[in-house]
């Protein structure tokens, strides 16, 4: 694989993937935009173009659709040139989980979760055939939180951090490396598209700080990166507690507890 791969970007016309396509151009790589918009990409690939020397090619997409998606995993996995991939494509809808209709959670589903598997599942083949590239999931923090009231939203992205750490289990020793990206609050359109007015908000990160955060973490090679977590030690204990129940799960019987009457 080349020392600076091209990297494949989901939901790269605004926001946080157009911020990656950004950052990955300005660091020498070519790229793959993915997104609905294909007016907004061209305009983006033709300033990068210009900034950088990037070859920047274009996939209008709607993932949501299994024959668009279909077109994005085949060339994940035909196009060797592709090392990295940013699965960053996600949206919720407006409203609680019993106001959202049917058809919108099913929506929520297929984009922040459906999708992100299946394009992982077309390339990681191949990466770990060569020994080499990265994927990143864009998950959030609202996965680790249902306080936060996104019902589905959440379990979605919980579903991400939790295939990222799986894939990292699976492919870390075959040469792949696997980040889950969980940001807090950003500024992006999603906010906008769910009805709600960001500035609202208690507090807000700039889209570039976040990416920034993200690829420092992607240069250190964290399996989980939570760029507004300021102490790095919460989730450390947090990620003991989870594996300190682990060998108490191979159990015959049920706890005690449970076998004792109220």
């Amino acid at each position: 694989m080349a020392a600076n791969p091209s990297v494949l970007i989901t939901g790269a016309s605004s926001g946080i993937g157009a911020t990656y396509a950004d950052r990955f151009a300005k660091r020498g790589h070519d790229l793959v935009l993915v997104a609905r918009d294909k007016a907004r990409m061209e305009a983006l690939a033709a300033r990068l173009r210009d900034e950088t020397g990037a070859a920047v090619d274009i996939l209008q997409a709607d993932l949501t659709k299994p024959e668009e998606l279909a077109v994005v995993e085949t060339r994940l996995r035909d196009d060797r040139r592709i090392g990295v991939l940013v699965n960053n494509a996600g949206a919720t809808a407006p409203g609680t989980f019993t106001e959202q209709a049917a058809d919108d959670v099913g929506r929520i589903v297929t984009l922040n979760a459906t999708a992100v598997a299946r394009l992982a599942s077309a390339v990681a083949p191949r990466l770990a055939q060569a020994g080499a590239g990265a994927i990143v999931n864009i998950s959030s923090v609202v996965g680790l939180a249902p306080e936060f009231g996104m019902a589905v939203y959440g379990a979605t992205k919980a579903f991400v951090l939790f295939l990222s750490q799986g894939l990292s289990q699976e492919l870390g020793p075959r040469g792949v490396y696997v980040q889950a990206v969980l940001p807090a609050a950003t500024r992006t359109e999603i906010w906008e598209r769910a009805g709600i007015d960001v500035d609202t908000l208690p507090a807000v990160m700039e889209v570039g700080e976040l990416v920034d955060a993200a690829l420092a973490g992607f240069d250190r090679r964290e399996p989980v990166t939570i760029p507004p977590l300021h102490d790095a030690g919460q989730w450390d204990a947090f990620h003991a507690a989870r594996q300190a129940m682990i060998p108490g799960f191979a159990q015959a019987r049920a706890a005690e507890r449970y076998r004792t009457p109220a």
